[in-house]
C-alpha cells in the first residue's frame, strides 16, 4: 500500500511540469540545501562514534591520537585502512551502472548517483578520516549532499538537465555545510564543476549553500573555522611580499600534487589489493603519528594553532614535511576523500614561513603572521584548484576579516597563473577534461591546411577531349578531375557521372572537348590558410575524398588537394598529442591530474 502511495505521488510530480521550472528550482535548493546540511551533521557525529568506540575518546583527531599510547597510534591507523579498503573493494564489486563522483555526474553524467556504491565509499571516507587519515574528511560529506540531491530529483522524475543542476545544488550546500562557507560552495560548484558562472545556475548554488548555512547555524552547528575579525590591515609597500607569497604558491601547488601523483603510482604498482594497500598506507602514516601525532587528521587543529600560537620556523618546516608525507600516503593508498583541506594547511605553512621570513627581514612592514598565513592558505588553494576567486572568497568567509581581501587577491591571481605557467595542474578530474577540450578548441581554430596539401594529380587541360579525361577515370579511382589552364588558374571539376552520362547519350562524344562538361561549382574549394574547423564543414558536405585548394587571387591558381583522411588524421594527432593530456602532472608543457574531490 505504502510503496503504491509513493509511485501515485511520483507519477503526480511528474505531471507537474511546472515543479522542475527554474522558478521552482529555489524551492527544490532549498530542501536540498537543508538534507546537505543534515548528512554533514551525521559523519560528524559518525566519525566521534567510531573514534569513541575504538579508543574511548572522541573529537579533534589530534588530541585523539595524542593520548593513544605508541601501539595505539599505529594500529589504529591501519586497522582503519584495512576497513576502508574493504568498504571500497565491495564498492568496486557493485555494479552500479551510474555515476560514482558527484562531478562526473554534473559535468558529463545525467546526474544519477548509486545510492549504495556512493554509501560503500561515504563509510569508507569515514573510517579513513576518523583512524586519523591525512584527507578531507569534506569530500564525503560533499559527496552525501549530492547524492541525496540525486536522491530527491529522482524521486521527483526530474529531466536530466534539471537532475544535474539539483545535484550540482547538492555539492554546493555540501561545501558550505563542511567549510560554513555559503558563498565559496556556490562559486566552488559554478567554477570548477559547471565552469559557469550564468545565474541559472548560479542562482539555484546560492539558495542550496545558503539555506545549508543556516541549517547549520539553527542546529548549532556552525563556526567560523578560522575566524581572525580583528586584523590590521596593510597597504603600500607592505602588499609586496604576498605578491612574493603568490609566487611561491604558484610552485609549490604543482609540486604538492606531483608527489600525491607519484605515491597514487607507487602504492599501485605495489600489486597489493585494495584492503591491503590501505592497510599498508596507515600503518605507515602510523609510524609518522607515533612521534608526531598533530600531522593526524586534515589539519585544521595545526592550522588554528599557526593561526593563535608562537611556532619556531624550524618545528614550522618539520611538520609541513611530515603532513605532506603523511598525505601522500593516505592519499597515494587509494583512501577515499579530498586534499583540499590538506592543501589548506600547506598553504598556512608556506605563508607563516613567509611572515616570519619577513618580520626578521624586514620588520618595519609590520605585517601580521596570521595575515600571512591565512593568505598563504588562499593562494596555495587557488593554486592547487584553479580557482583562485572561490579561494579567495572562502578564506574571506572562514577568517570573517575583511582586511584580508586585497593582499588575498594579489597573492590568489598570481599563484594561479603561475601555477598554469609551471604545469597547469589540475586537482580534479573535470577541471582537466574542460581545460583539456578548451586546448583543443583552440588547437582546431588555429591549426591551418598548409601542411596536409597533396599535389593534384588528376588535373586536365580546357582542350583536352572526352576520351583523355574518360582514360584518366579509368587510371585513377577518383570522382572528380580538375580543370587548369596553362597558367594553372583553375578552371573548375569534372564529375565522373556527368562525363559517363554524356558518353551513353552520345556515342560520337569522345573527341569532344571535356569541359562541355565542366562545373565551377561542383565542389567547393579549399585555401591554404582556412583552418581545420572551417575545412571540415566543408566535408561534412562533401561526398568525396578530397577537395581542391587554390590561391585567394583574382584568378586562383591550383595549389593542390586535401584528403578527407588527412584532416581525420590530423585531428587524431592533436588528440594524442602529450601537450593536450597525460597524467595528473606532467612538468613544463604537460598538462592536467586527476584528483579526488574534496
Amino acid at each position: 500500500m505504502l510503496r503504491h502511495r509513493v509511485q501515485h505521488l511520483r507519477r503526480r510530480l511528474a505531471r507537474h511540469a511546472w515543479l522542475s521550472d527554474l522558478p521552482a528550482m529555489l524551492a527544490w535548493a532549498a530542501i536540498v540545501g537543508v538534507s546537505a546540511a543534515f548528512t554533514t551533521i551525521g559523519f560528524h557525529r559518525g566519525m566521534h562514534l567510531i573514534q569513541h568506540l575504538a579508543t574511548g575518546d572522541s573529537g579533534s583527531i589530534v588530541a585523539v591520537m595524542t593520548a593513544l599510547p605508541w601501539y595505539g597510534r599505529l594500529l589504529f591507523p591501519a586497522l582503519g585502512g584495512l576497513a576502508a579498503g574493504l568498504l571500497l573493494w565491495l564498492a568496486a564489486r557493485l555494479s552500479a551502472g551510474q555515476a560514482a563522483d558527484y562531478m562526473e555526474a554534473v559535468a558529463i553524467g545525467d546526474g544519477r548517483l548509486s545510492l549504495g556504491h556512493g554509501l560503500l565509499r561515504s563509510g569508507s571516507s569515514l573510517l579513513t578520516v576518523a583512524s586519523g587519515g591525512s584527507i578531507g574528511r569534506e569530500g564525503a560529506m560533499v559527496h552525501l549532499g549530492a547524492m541525496a540531491a540525486s536522491a530527491i530529483g529522482r524521486f521527483a522524475r526530474f529531466s536530466t538537465f534539471r537532475l544535474r543542476l539539483l545535484v550540482a545544488c547538492g555539492a554546493a550546500a555540501g561545501v558550505a555545510a563542511a567549510y560554513g562557507a555559503p558563498l565559496a560552495g556556490a562559486l566552488f560548484v559554478a567554477e570548477i564543476v559547471l565552469g559557469s558562472m550564468a545565474m541559472q545556475s548560479l542562482g539555484p548554488l546560492l539558495i542550496a549553500a545558503a539555506s545549508a548555512n543556516l541549517t547549520m547555524r539553527m542546529t548549532g552547528h556552525y563556526q567560523s573555522i578560522y575566524a581572525m575579525p580583528g586584523l590590521v590591515s596593510v597597504e603600500g609597500l607592505a602588499l609586496l611580499p604576498f605578491v612574493a607569497l603568490g609566487l611561491i604558491a604558484g610552485l609549490a601547488a604543482p609540486a604538492f600534487l606531483k608527489v600525491l601523483a607519484l605515491a597514487r603510482t607507487v602504492f599501485r604498482r605495489s600489486g597489493l589489493a585494495l584492503p591491503w594497500r590501505l592497510g599498508l598506507g596507515g600503518a605507515l602514516l602510523g609510524l609518522v603519528l607515533i612521534w608526531h601525532p598533530e600531522v593526524a587528521g586534515n589539519g585544521y587543529s595545526v592550522v588554528s594553532a599557526l593561526l593563535h600560537d608562537p611556532w619556531s620556523w624550524q618545528l614550522v618546516v618539520l611538520v609541513l614535511a611530515l603532513k605532506v608525507l603523511a598525505t601522500a600516503l593516505t592519499v597515494g593508498s587509494g583512501a577515499i576523500g579530498g586534499v583540499f583541506t590538506p592543501a589548506l594547511f600547506v598553504g598556512a605553512a608556506l605563508g607563516t614561513l613567509l611572515g616570519m621570513g619577513m618580520d626578521w627581514l624586514w620588520p618595519e612592514l609590520g605585517i601580521p603572521l596570521p595575515m600571512a598565513t591565512l593568505v598563504g592558505m588562499g593562494s596555495f588553494l587557488g593554486a592547487a584548484t584553479s580557482a583562485p576567486l572561490m579561494a579567495l572568497l572562502m578564506i574571506f568567509e572562514m577568517s570573517l576579516s575583511y582586511q584580508i581581501v586585497l593582499p588575498l587577491m594579489m597573492a590568489c591571481v598570481v599563484a594561479y597563473f603561475v601555477s598554469r605557467a609551471v604545469a597547469e595542474v589540475a586537482m580534479y578530474d573535470v577541471t582537466r577534461v574542460r581545460a583539456h577540450h578548451e586546448r583543443m578548441r583552440q588547437q582546431f581554430s588555429h591549426t591551418t591546411l598548409d601542411a596536409l596539401i597533396r599535389p593534384a594529380t588528376t588535373v586536365v587541360r580546357p582542350a583536352d577531349s572526352v576520351r583523355a579525361v574518360m582514360d584518366m577515370f579509368v587510371e585513377n579511382p577518383v570522382r572528380t578531375v580538375y580543370v587548369v589552364d596553362e597558367d594553372n588558374v583553375y578552371q573548375g571539376a569534372i564529375a565522373r557521372q556527368d562525363l559517363t552520362r554524356l558518353m551513353l547519350n552520345d556515342s560520337g562524344a569522345s573527341d569532344r572537348p571535356a569541359t562541355e562538361v565542366l562545373r565551377r561549382d561542383y565542389v567547393r574549394s579549399l585555401h591554404k590558410d582556412m583552418t581545420l574547423v572551417r575545412a571540415q564543414e566543408y566535408f561534412v558536405q562533401h561526398q568525396g575524398e578530397r577537395l581542391p585548394v587554390v590561391s585567394r587571387e583574382a584568378r586562383p591558381r591550383l595549389l593542390g588537394v586535401v584528403y578527407k583522411s588527412a584532416v581525420l588524421e590530423k585531428y587524431s594527432g592533436l588528440k594524442r598529442d602529450p601537450d593536450l593530456g597525460g597524467e595528473a602532472f606532467v612538468p613544463s608543457r604537460r598538462r592536467a591530474g586527476r584528483r579526488k574531490a574534496p
